[in-house]
């Protein structure tokens, strides 16, 4: 064997090896969830064979070709048994693409298909695209909305930065091959639409963030919702607010809907992203809500605070300080699989229950937009706390 094949040799073996670690869950959590120890994808697990040309005679060197820069925001869909990532790849050309990664367990072992998503063109073609929430809708499609990024023609000459975003929208039956409908119509950018899995009165339903800008939600005033007569010319007519933001929260300057809601028997579960500005940036962190299984659009749960927010390494990465999620797949056992980014560069998993997550946002205390409400609630948790703990001692 020659020394060049040698090489492609440990290269397969090394990446394999990495494939294959086993994930484990952190010894310490707080009762809702549980995170795990290994990102679940990196720009490392892409495959060999996208990075590498190994072919002895293009590449006698066996240099890199293709570089991969980041995993995340991916969107999440049990299919046939497996757990399936539809991962945003950002490659070192600053380009994002969809690929499939698969794990049989939803934790580790998460393998790339040999091919990237070759997503059909809408007709005014889309710079960059990112960020698909999948749901299989009971229309017997399964949707992928992603945010479709162009030029803003309309910016001063010169001006490389400004840009416009659109919710783009496709269907498939089996991942591979996708039918590219039109772009979603609304009076404003829109960014984090995701599609909910069943018809309210008939039509088709959104969750949007209608925002003025492409990065600034402006005077969006958080999440959105909006019935759609016919989803492959798509229009929203009427946008109504069912989830605002407010002043000095974790969702003050923006926030968006995460994949679409699981449902309960006691209401449908919501994972959002909050957005608030901090001396170091804008800081990313993850909450939850719930609406009524009646009507999907009435918040009858708001807990206070962030659900998730990045620790450790999770903070460090392309753009610092962020969590960002738009996957999560709920087992019939009730376990629920929450996939997530940290600071636009990895994929991570958190795994929690149904029964927890309905716990936590019923029983969670609402947020009472002010340091004296906050001291009020924390002080009847205290004062309750302590009549427990006098008990404990009185029967010592």
């Amino acid at each position: 064997m020659s020394l060049f094949k040698d090489k492609v040799a440990k290269l397969l073996t090394d990446h394999e090896a990495f494939l294959s670690q086993k994930n484990e869950p952190l010894a310490v959590d707080n009762g809702v969830v549980t995170r795990y120890k290994n990102p679940v994808l990196t720009a490392e697990h892409t495959p060999v064979f996208w990075r590498y040309d190994l072919n002895e005679t293009t590449n006698p060197y066996l240099m890199e070709r293709i570089g991969m820069n980041a995993t995340m925001n991916s969107g999440a869909i049990k299919w046939n048994g497996k757990y399936v990532l539809m991962v945003r790849v950002e490659g070192s050309d600053r380009k994002s693409f969809f690929a499939v990664a698969e794990s049989p367990n939803g934790i580790d072992n998460f393998r790339f298909w040999d091919y990237p998503v070759q997503m059909p063109e809408d007709l005014i073609p889309a710079t960059n695209i990112y960020d698909m929430r999948l749901t299989a809708h009971e229309d017997g499609w399964v949707y992928g909305v992603f945010c479709a990024e162009r030029h803003d023609d309309n910016a001063p000459a010169g001006d490389l930065s400004s840009a416009t975003a659109t919710a783009a929208i496709a269907r498939t039956k089996d991942l591979l091959h996708w039918e590219r409908l039109p772009d979603l119509k609304t009076k404003s950018q829109q960014r984090n639409v995701v599609l909910h899995p069943e018809f309210v009165d008939g039509k088709y339903a959104l969750y949007t963030r209608p925002q003025d800008g492409f990065i600034d939600a402006g005077s969006g005033g958080g999440i959105g919702w909006a019935l759609i007569d016919d989803i492959t010319h798509a229009v929203v007519k009427e946008e109504k607010i069912i989830d605002p933001r407010y002043y000095h929260t974790i969702k003050e300057v923006k926030n968006g809907e995460g994949p679409h809601p699981i449902k309960t028997p006691k209401g449908w579960l919501h994972l959002a992203h909050g957005v608030r500005g901090c001396a170091a940036g804008l800081r990313y962190v993850l909450y939850m809500y719930m609406t009524s299984l009646e009507d999907p659009a009435r918040l009858i749960a708001s807990p206070a605070g962030y659900f998730l927010a990045p620790q450790g390494e999770e903070r460090i990465g392309d753009v610092s300080n962020v969590l960002f999620t738009n996957g999560w797949i709920a087992d019939e056992d009730g376990t629920v699989f929450i996939y997530y980014a940290s600071s636009d560069t990895r994929m991570h998993v958190a795994t929690s229950t149904v029964d927890k997550l309905v716990d936590y946002c019923l029983h969670t205390p609402e947020d009472g937009l002010s340091s004296s409400a906050s001291v009020a609630t924390l002080s009847k948790l205290i004062e309750k706390n302590l009549a427990v703990l006098n008990q404990f001692s009185l029967k010592k």
